[in-house]
């Protein structure tokens, strides 16, 4: 977090929003989850100013990461939902009670979807696997990761603005495996109104948490 901190002061950034510390295996333990989000209640606690949680959960443990939820969510300082990755495609029915925590504390639910080029991993999420969920739920919060995936099937910064309007768009930076600034970049070097780069840098994030922000006593 002090690395990371120095270079968000580099690149004007005001916050992280944490999920999965800093050592998550591609298909978790529970212990492992519970692990990986000691580690973000900790850097939360340490930079209080700085970041916000998410807690790490799958439905492949649905009883363990409803407990989970009510420890770092709704006991704890998470704001958050996963992201949740390729253990359980976003369809499966052990999302739904997941979905209804998640809706009943107005918690968004960032869930990792993608179209590759070279075939989804088996129980890794489809861009139609996350409609699915968001027809069964139309009440949820939903953060779709990664644009889709395959750029050819996904969406690009302009078309995503074009097609879904600019404030349905959120930049982020999926830093630990890619950088601050070239992310940045798809959005600040997008041709895009600057009030469109103003929504997704920030404004969209901040009206979506702020429903769990005020409930938790943040300033928004």
């Amino acid at each position: 977090m002090e690395v990371l901190v120095r270079c968000m002061d580099r690149l004007g950034i005001e916050r992280l929003l944490l999920s999965q510390g800093y050592s998550a295996e591609l298909h978790p333990t529970p212990a492992q989850f519970r692990e990986e989000n000691d580690r973000v209640m900790r850097a939360v606690r340490a930079f209080p100013d700085r970041a916000f949680g998410s807690v790490y959960i799958s439905p492949a443990y649905l009883d363990f990461s409803l407990q989970e939820f009510d420890r770092c969510v709704r006991d704890g300082p998470m704001v958050a939902i996963g992201e949740i990755e390729i253990d359980r495609r976003a369809n499966v029915p052990e999302m739904d009670p997941i979905a209804e925590r998640a809706i009943a504390l107005r918690v968004p639910i960032l869930e990792h979807e993608w179209l590759k080029a070279g075939g989804n991993e088996p129980g890794e999420s489809t861009p139609h696997d996350v409609v699915e969920l968001a027809r069964r739920h139309p009440r949820l919060q939903i953060v779709c990761a990664h644009t889709g995936g395959d750029w050819e099937r996904g969406i690009r910064m302009e078309m995503a603005v074009r097609e879904l309007g600019a404030e349905r768009v959120i930049y982020g930076s999926d830093v630990g495996g890619r950088s601050f600034a070239s992310q940045l970049a798809k959005v600040t070097g997008a041709e895009i109104p600057e009030s469109a780069k103003e929504l997704i840098l920030g404004e969209n994030l901040r009206r979506l948490l702020t429903p769990i922000l005020r409930a938790k006593g943040y300033s928004v």
